[in-house]
């Protein structure tokens, strides 16, 4: 079974008359899927239009961000069903391990 990481990039959030609702703004502009199943694995590079993305983990794993990340057993942890936003630079790419 593969170990897959779902990744949703966003630019905006929603904008509501009476201010701003932490939501994202969709559709997604750019989704990816990265299988983690063979070990540390990178995504494609962001697009220049993303500043947040939502991950969503279909297996326990690790992740790190940055212009050549490699994630590690001690990088930011997910558990399996986890779903989570997190601000990022266009450009910059995420990297999945699997973790226990």
């Amino acid at each position: 079974m593969a170990n897959n990481l779902y990744i949703s990039e966003f630019e905006q959030i929603v904008r509501t008359t009476v201010g701003r609702v932490v939501a994202a703004q969709c559709p997604p502009h750019a989704e990816q899927k990265v299988d983690f199943t063979a070990g540390a694995t990178q995504s494609t590079a962001f697009n220049v239009r993303t500043r947040f993305v939502r991950l969503h983990a279909e297996a326990i794993c690790s992740v790190a961000f940055g212009t050549n990340p490699t994630a590690s057993a001690a990088s930011m942890r997910m558990t399996a069903g986890q779903t989570e936003y997190f601000g990022v630079n266009s450009g910059d790419k995420l990297s999945v391990i699997t973790n226990t």
